[in-house]
């Protein structure tokens, strides 16, 4: 029986990974999958050594806060890969821990796999010497990045963007308003993020221009790895609707949403909905960042576009009166409409879908 061991750090990689394990035993039956992940990742099959929750730090501080704990789970992780004897090591995005554990399968005589590359195109650059000594394929999901490593004399599959598939094939809740109990306002939809800093930075922020807009509804998407309880905890009295591990049927009823950056920009573009980029992060974090990123956007929409088509309101811009601003403009018809002409733009640069299947079927060819 074929062994992988797959880890994923983030819920949009337990996305991916998920879908990777179903494409892969859709090949071959009878595989044996050991994971890091999430809810995703199990469900498709593979047996969860660590969630997610574990492991989601973010930020320069928040990582030297908890060194202790990460070091603690790299080490828990190399013994873990060990003593499973995989047939390769599948590794999703996640660069900080990831690239260590792919330094270290290299040496142990591993086969390192790489889905979903780390955006060393925005900073860190000299990661790409890390990368070329010890990953052995590397499947890339932006159209950009083939001829960005090519510049670097390294060999990738372009595979297309794997959300193509999960978004197109997704039906929403067919009775959502009753059933999250939403009356039949138009729809707003706050996407914190997935992480606790994030959430804890972006939902007071988000939700302060609330009663400007009273012809709407401002609706929260709950992250799977974080209780309800939280939320309630940071809206106070705004008591907002939270819906719970069910986006893209927010997305699929909402008219426009507000989004923390990450792949949250994306998966909002791909059902069209018009949103505003909103971010804070650590003052710390933020400078650091400041310093070392050279990329002109933050939103993967305009990154992969290449032009400013939705507005990032970063750090001190990311204010209740520019949130205002900016989303009253945002929801004029004329506004909303052009961003969604663009959308298709977008869609068509990211390829076609069935990246889970091409990559399932190269690493399963070797």
């Amino acid at each position: 029986m074929k062994k992988y061991y797959l880890i994923a750090g983030e819920a949009s990689g337990d996305l991916h990974g998920g879908n990777l394990i179903r494409a892969m035993k859709r090949e071959e039956p009878n595989i044996d999958f050991r994971c890091w992940g999430g809810d995703g990742m199990q469900a498709a099959g593979g047996v969860l050594v660590k969630h997610i929750r574990e492991l989601a730090y973010m930020g320069f501080w928040e990582v030297v806060k908890n060194i202790r704990t990460i070091l603690g789970n790299i080490q828990y992780c190399k013994q873990d890969i060990l003593d499973y004897q995989p047939d390769a090591l599948i590794l999703i995005d996640y660069p900080g821990f990831n690239l260590k554990i792919a330094s270290w399968a290299k040496q142990q005589g591993i086969r390192v796999i790489y889905y979903i590359s780390p955006q060393i195109w925005a900073w860190k650059e000299k990661r790409i010497h890390k990368i070329k000594q010890s990953v052995d394929q590397m499947f890339v999901i932006l159209p950009f990045e083939k001829a960005y490593y090519k510049k670097h004399n390294f060999e990738v599959s372009y595979v297309g963007h794997p959300l193509l598939d999960v978004t197109t094939s997704f039906r929403p809740t067919p009775d959502f308003h009753t059933e999250y109990k939403l009356s039949k306002r138009p729809i707003i939809a706050l996407l914190p993020g997935s992480r606790k800093q994030e959430v804890e930075r972006m939902l007071t922020t988000m939700i302060a221009v609330r009663n400007d807009f009273p012809d709407y509804q401002f609706v929260i998407a709950g992250a799977p790895s974080l209780p309800q309880s939280y939320y309630r905890q940071i809206m106070g009295a705004a008591d907002l609707p939270v819906i719970p591990n069910d986006t893209y049927s927010l997305l699929s009823h909402a008219s426009a949403a507000l989004v923390a950056s990450g792949t949250a920009t994306l998966e909002t573009a791909l059902f069209k909905v018009p949103q505003i980029v909103c971010y804070k992060g650590s003052f710390l974090t933020y400078i650091i960042a400041k310093t070392f990123i050279k990329i002109k956007y933050i939103s993967l929409v305009n990154l992969i576009l290449d032009k400013a088509l939705v507005t990032e309101l970063i750090q001190r811009e990311c204010t209740p009166a520019n949130i205002r601003t900016t989303l009253s403009e945002l929801l004029k018809p004329e506004r909303s409409d052009a961003m969604r002409k663009e959308y298709e733009n977008l869609i068509r640069l990211l390829g076609n879908k069935g990246a889970a299947a091409r990559v399932a079927a190269q690493i399963l060819k070797k």
